[in-house]
């Protein structure tokens, strides 16, 4: 899948500027790296926001048509209106296909329902990621990874190091080391179980028997 957005160079700087842009529905960008200048680019508020619907904008190369040149590029940085849908300033990368980048992908946990550990030993999921950096090359960039917990039980927890990557992807974060591998997921038994129920019926069974004694 290709994603495509235009822009065009923009000369006039300042906050006035920008102000005067999105009054237009528009929203001002930057365009930077692989060794060459920042260019300041104008992009269309509509563009942007009907493809922040599609999760891998946020993740997958993006052919950025800059006035008819084309150029590679994977969004860095979304400045977000505090409170309406707008969207104030995005910051573009150019890349190189034979660079290796460190980009942040989405998790997507599955098989919850058929998890031992939630299906018949009564624990809850927690999601302690949702999100995991790696590195590879820009043409290999995954949309997410998955993370099928439907073998896990009670007290089980999945870490880094125990992620399936696509062939190419490696997780950042273990380069560093054991040290820096992460829990993603966990099941643990919630509270108020079953054994803090037979605990509180054994306990007013007792005060129940206790009453009893003393009235007699």
């Amino acid at each position: 899948m290709t994603i495509e957005i235009s822009a065009s160079i923009r000369e006039d700087m300042g906050k006035g500027a920008s102000r005067r842009l999105r009054r237009e529905a528009k929203m001002p960008a930057i365009l930077y790296g692989a060794g060459k200048d920042p260019v300041n680019l104008t992009l269309t508020q509509k563009d942007v926001l009907r493809h922040l619907e599609n999760e891998a904008f946020y993740t997958q190369v993006i052919s950025l048509d800059v006035d008819g040149d084309k150029v590679d590029v994977v969004l860095r940085d979304l400045q977000r209106h505090p409170y309406r849908i707008d969207i104030l300033h995005a910051d573009f990368q150019r890349i190189d296909a034979k660079k290796v980048l460190h980009v942040s992908v989405p998790l997507h946990f599955e098989g919850e329902d058929q998890a031992p550990g939630v299906k018949t030993e009564g624990g809850a999921v927690s999601h302690l990621m949702t999100e995991v950096e790696v590195e590879c090359l820009p043409g290999a960039i995954p949309e997410y990874i998955t993370v099928d917990i439907s073998g896990m039980h009670t007290n089980d927890i999945l870490h880094l190091s125990d992620l399936k990557m696509p062939e190419g992807v490696i997780v950042y974060a273990l380069k560093h080391g054991d040290d820096h591998d992460e829990a993603v997921v966990s099941i643990h038994a919630r509270k108020g179980g079953d054994d803090d129920e037979a605990a509180t019926e054994e306990g007013g069974e007792a005060a129940e028997g206790e009453q009893e004694e003393g009235e007699s």
